[in-house]
């Protein structure tokens, strides 16, 4: 059974009952998704490609204090980099519940795109008749006039019970078939999920330019002039961050090539057309070491205040080999603008940082050198070679870094720190305003402002200052509605809630009771 893709656009994905009750039946069993145990998925996967597919992923994305993700579902991001790509479309298979989910993305991205969705059953999942379910669905939706390559993904119950992508052909009508799996319990963050397609993708792509000559973009990306060496960035940027870039290597007699992930197929080809590769943004693993087999070698950090630029072109050099004298009058022509910008521009303030985008170290070296106090950086996304420069710069001027923070990690810090202002994920920021504290959603308010160069120095200065003099509205608030129900209390009653402790007492003897007899029914 499969779903149209262009079916979508005209209806919401809608389910049979018999399809419902296979989704609860595997709620209750505990697979249905990335909340399931992982190591009870783990054990479901006979598949020996599952198998290696997982410990890549183990290597590629470690996990940290938990061994599930604490934000939305990683095939968020797989998803989003799938649907912001021209002439490419994207097939589910999953859990029900989790596609429904994952349809969030391309309405709340604006993306005008459907997303095709393969159903599955227990029948279907055993017998293997879903992989032949994809295999129809990619064979009805090839079609050359309409698509230059189709995603499929495998999410969490697919991939454990190793429905093998890999067997899936690789073109069909000259459209290119990518293969994925993006489980919850093997990729731990959004961002890191980015980077599983982004990865595939250029692994493909890196193939077909071995194979022989393949087409120019039709509009190149930034610079037309080829015969200037090419710098691939890596990372999802703020448009007008490549093109601040741009102008501050063009004097090197170097250009941007392109940027990863790519807006289009073709776009790939000049990604890998570079003599490096600048890691703006760390965490891409499988990434890197596509560029790295494609014989470009990458270098980390990003050009963000006056010390970050004059490291990273320092950096850029030292990989590319530049003459001393243009990349002192670089330095001359452009670190003065940046000093410029940041003193016009300050910020003072206490302030506490985490998020899951993969920026936020930078975010933070740019906050520091505005004259910003921060005492802690939390990122969702785990230690790399190529942050380790930031994260040095940051603990050399006190700076707690704590990589693959947890939620409690993030609001213990800020409870500790007690900040002028919080930025950090959406429950950060509710728990920073329900103790009075100015708060900005990393994601929406922060990584989506130019950073580099003179443009980004200034950038921020002005969203940060007015939510931290806002403070005394947040504190009017909490005092307005002091005594107000909180915890079991909070809403709307007719009558406030009791407490009934000796009901709680009951229940918790319950639970020891029932907690000592499985202890007893566990075989030794």
């Amino acid at each position: 059974m499969t779903t149209d893709i262009d079916s979508v656009k005209a209806q919401p994905v809608t389910f049979t009952k018999r399809e419902e009750a296979n989704v609860l039946e595997a709620l209750e069993d505990g697979v249905a998704g990335c909340h399931a145990n992982a190591v009870k998925l783990d054990s479901q996967s006979q598949s020996v490609d599952t198998s290696l597919i997982l410990d890549r992923y183990a290597k590629d994305y470690p996990l940290g204090p938990h061994d599930q993700p604490q934000s939305m579902c990683p095939a968020f991001g797989s998803l989003r980099v799938g649907l912001r790509m021209k002439r490419t479309a994207t097939i589910l298979s999953g859990s029900a519940c989790c596609v429904y989910g994952l349809t969030f993305t391309s309405h709340f991205y604006g993306a005008k795109r459907s997303v095709g969705y393969v159903p599955f059953n227990s029948e279907t999942l055993v017998t293997g008749k879903l992989f032949e379910d994809i295999r129809d669905a990619v064979h009805k939706l090839a079609d050359p006039k309409l698509y230059d390559t189709i995603i499929v993904t495998n999410l969490c119950v697919p991939t454990a019970s190793g429905v093998p992508l890999r067997l899936l052909p690789e073109e069909i009508n000259g459209v290119r078939i990518v293969g994925i799996d993006v489980p919850g319990f093997g990729v731990p963050t959004h961002a890191e999920a980015k980077d599983v397609l982004s990865g595939a993708m250029l692994a493909y792509a890196r193939n077909e330019v071995l194979d022989g000559p393949v087409p120019a973009p039709a509009k190149p990306q930034q610079d037309t002039d080829s015969d200037r060496p090419g710098i691939t960035l890596l990372g999802e940027l703020f448009p007008a961050d490549p093109l601040v870039i741009a102008r501050l290597i063009e004097p090197l007699g170097l250009r941007v090539s392109g940027t990863a992930p790519v807006r289009e197929w073709r776009e790939l080809y000049t990604a890998l057309d570079s003599v490096a590769v600048a890691a703006l943004h760390p965490f891409y693993t499988a990434s890197v070491r596509e560029f790295e087999r494609a014989g470009r070698p990458v270098f980390g950090s990003a050009p963000v205040g006056v010390e970050g630029t004059d490291a990273w072109l320092e950096s850029l050099s030292a990989t590319v080999g530049l003459k001393r004298t243009l990349v002192d009058q670089v330095k001359n022509d452009n670190l003065a603008q940046i000093r410029q910008a940041i003193e016009n521009a300050p910020i003072k303030g206490r302030i506490t940082l985490s998020g899951y985008e993969g920026s936020e170290l930078i975010v933070a070296r740019l906050l520091i050198e505005s004259g910003a106090d921060v005492r802690y950086v939390g990122t969702a996304c785990p230690k790399t070679p190529f942050s380790t420069d930031d994260c040095n710069w940051l603990e050399s001027r006190g700076v707690h870094v704590n990589f693959r923070a947890s939620l409690e990690d993030d609001v213990y810090a800020m409870q500790q720190t007690n900040p002028d202002l919080a930025i950090g994920t959406t429950p950060v920021v509710q728990k920073a305003k329900e103790l009075s504290i100015p708060s900005l959603y990393f994601t929406n308010m922060i990584s989506a402002r130019p950073l580099m160069g003179a443009a980004g120095a200034g950038a921020l200065a002005q969203v940060i200052n007015a939510a931290i003099a806002g403070r005394y509205r947040f504190e009017r608030m909490t005092s307005f509605f002091d005594g107000v129900g909180t915890g079991e209390k909070a809403g709307v009653w007719s009558e406030l809630p009791v407490e009934r402790p000796a009901f709680k007492e009951q229940r918790r003897r319950r639970r020891e009771k029932n907690a000592a007899a499985r202890t007893v029914e566990e075989p030794i």
